[in-house]
């Protein structure tokens, strides 16, 4: 199964997306999701000029040595763009084998370890009323687990509030807060006012819904790892599913202090991209949940040993699933997280009819649980002709900063 050809399609239906098909000489074709939301011609670049040509002529059922020769080969290892590259390159190789063999990727994995699963949608408002409404019409939509967002009392935009204003008219902000124009939108805040906020929210949340719907929460990296002790603390009381990026990770033994100060279970890693990364704050059990995407993570094949590592210290899947990544990379994310043992929770925010339009997929949504379907391969089929009409749009995520002026994490 020789790979003859090898694509990048760039589209941008609801958003942009990057898509790597390969093509082989008994006419098979795979797909692989390599979107890097902000930064996707950086990856494009690193497809067509520096990937593509060392796959022409390669057998697509090497998938190991497919990936041990990308990742090592360039000498300069790790970082989003080379991994988001080598995992659109992993992912196709899977769609094509399993095409191959006329299976399900996931029965390639080791089989199915559930029936379903379980996901969680992005409930937000700009105040309690606001909020409550999209926590309801999430539950209406099948959802049994929410993720909860609020705004802040002096606010103006803050990161994760559907009702943020955008330049796009009839765009959800939390859809894509990847907003198209030539430079990136400023928002503001104010890290003690959210903590004084953010509490009553939830105990607001739990008053109205009660002590069995699970809630997560995203601080989105923008608190000190006291500031994340505090808020996870004073967060207890509400019985989070997690509380995710509490602070900036990159810095592996702050979550120390985090943990010693609060047991609201943390969920971390969705800008991280290799195992290395990972290895101390697995290793010393400092979270309970790896947020990191396919698409981000050198795709299956690696994923799939970080979370195989994180099942030692009982620590659990929550995969990265918003729309920034492709239907491809959401059914690859689908595919295993049916199949490993560790499955925690998935991410999971419905992509555009545009979108659905140019992706064609097989998944299944019902009584709040995913499945990715029994179709071969991943189960996604893209309609070039369809993706033609969206050409690529100049996009950038929003930046912070500070009253003062200070550029802050956003």
């Amino acid at each position: 199964m020789i790979i003859e050809q090898a694509e990048v399609i760039v589209t941008s239906p609801d958003r942009n997306f990057v898509t790597l098909r390969l093509t082989t000489d008994d006419g098979l074709s795979g797909l692989g999701d390599a979107t890097l939301n902000g930064r996707e011609l950086a990856v494009v670049a690193y497809l067509r000029e520096h990937v593509v040509p060392l796959l022409l002529g390669r057998d697509a059922h090497r998938i190991e040595d497919t990936w041990q020769f990308l990742y090592r080969s360039a000498y300069w290892r790790r970082g989003p763009v080379t991994m988001a590259a080598i995992a659109a390159v992993d992912m196709a190789l899977w769609d094509l084998k399993g095409k191959a063999a006329g299976m399900p990727v996931y029965q390639l994995l080791g089989g199915a370890s559930r029936t379903g699963l379980l996901a969680y949608g992005h409930a937000s408002g700009r105040d309690l009323p606001e909020l409550f409404d999209s926590i309801r019409a999430h539950l209406e939509q099948g959802y049994r687990a929410v993720r909860v967002q609020t705004g802040v009392p002096g606010l103006k935009s803050i990161y994760g509030i559907a009702s943020n204003a955008t330049h796009q008219a009839g765009v959800r902000y939390d859809h894509e807060p990847a907003q198209r124009g030539a430079r990136p939108h400023e928002e503001d805040w104010d890290t003690r006012a959210y903590l004084r906020h953010v509490p009553s929210v939830f105990e607001a949340v739990r008053g109205e819904f009660g002590p069995e719907l699970p809630l997560l929460h995203d601080a989105h990296h923008r608190l000190t790892p006291i500031q994340a002790a505090q808020l996870g603390k004073s967060l207890e009381p509400y019985d989070l599913f997690w509380l995710e990026d509490a602070t900036p990770a990159e810095n592996q033994e702050a979550l120390r202090l985090v943990r010693q100060h609060t047991t609201t279970p943390l969920a971390i890693g969705e800008i991280f991209n290799t195992v290395w990364d990972y290895q101390q704050i697995i290793r010393e059990q400092l979270i309970d949940y790896v947020r990191s995407a396919v698409t981000h993570t050198g795709g299956i094949t690696h994923l799939r040993r970080v979370l195989d590592y994180a099942a030692q210290y009982q620590i659990k899947s929550g995969m990265h699933g918003p729309t920034d990544i492709s239907p491809v990379g959401m059914a690859a994310a689908l595919h295993l997280g049916l199949a490993i043992h560790n499955f925690g929770i998935q991410e999971y925010m419905k992509h555009g009819t545009r979108t659905d339009a140019v992706f064609q997929q097989s998944f299944t949504w019902k009584d709040g649980h995913l499945h990715p379907g029994d179709r071969p391969g991943l189960g996604v089929d893209l309609d070039t002709d369809e993706a033609g009409k969206y050409p690529y749009e100049q996009a950038y995520l929003p930046y912070n900063r500070l009253a003062d002026g200070t550029v802050h994490d956003w």
